[in-house]
């Protein structure tokens, strides 16, 4: 019975993915057909030959240059604060809570100012503007989390290794985060995804240069008629990262959230 109900929650989870992948290789007259075609008769890959020939999927390429790049620096900050609260008191008892907060206030109600201070940095429609904007908006995240994971390593070990002669950044680097990487690659997982995903700040700070997959999605939708097949392709294109990056971190995903549940 659990197998069962395991291949069919699998199946509903993938199916969607599949659909994408079967429009973008039918043909015109097999995306409109009724009742549906469920599996492509030929395989046309005439969308992501457009994709590549019209610079569209460019876009996915601005997307992994301005999430991973993002990722990196709230990674390398925000476990840098989240060291600092817990082994310093850094803020007292509240300053985690206050940053954590900060990931609560709608993205809506900030687009514009972010723009017009954008606009007079002259970053709009840059790697620069969107690499700060994620970074921002992901250390509280990092924060938060890797305070969660820090509190689980015991302080008698730093003690131990500095009485041997480590200082204390030595101590961070070779006995923290080590014990810390199930927490810190799933953190980081979580923290790429969020910013791949991003969408309104994305179509609100990008113009032509430097639009993300999100955003050129969108472009594939008319009032006249809707490009199905580019949908299916970029859809693809932009799933095949998350697909690979979460295969590859897989064991350290489920260890970090592992981490996590036992606390307390």
């Amino acid at each position: 019975m659990r197998t069962a109900i395991a291949v069919v929650a699998a199946i509903i989870f993938i199916f969607p993915i599949y659909w994408l992948a079967a429009i973008s290789i039918k043909s015109p007259e097999e995306i409109f057909a009724y009742p549906p075609v469920w599996i492509p008769e030929g395989f046309d890959l005439s969308s992501y030959v457009t994709l590549f020939r019209d610079g569209d999927a460019w876009a996915v390429w601005h997307s992994l240059v301005t999430a991973g790049v993002s990722t990196l620096l709230a990674m390398l900050f925000g476990t840098l604060a989240a060291y600092s609260i817990v082994r310093y008191r850094t803020g007292g008892d509240n300053l985690a809570i206050w940053i954590i907060s900060q990931r609560m206030i709608p993205p809506i109600c900030i687009a514009f100012p972010v723009f017009l201070l954008f606009v007079s940095w002259q970053i709009v429609d840059t790697y620069t503007g969107l690499i700060l904007l994620y970074t921002a908006f992901n250390i509280p995240y990092v924060t938060w989390m890797m305070r969660g994971y820090l509190q689980e390593i015991p302080l008698e070990l730093e003690q131990s290794a500095m009485v041997d002669g480590l200082s204390r950044w030595a101590v961070l680097w070779k006995v923290v985060m080590p014990m810390a990487r199930g927490g810190l690659f799933a953190t980081a997982v979580f923290t790429f995804i969020f910013a791949w995903n991003e969408f309104l700040f994305a179509l609100v700070l990008t113009g032509s240069e430097v639009v993300t997959y999100t955003v050129k999605v969108t472009g594939y939708f008319g009032s006249q008629s809707t490009f199905w097949s580019k949908i299916g392709a970029m859809s693809m294109l932009g799933v095949l990262p998350m697909i690979f990056v979460v295969g590859t971190m897989q064991r350290f995903i489920v260890r970090g959230i592992s981490m996590g549940a036992v606390k307390g």
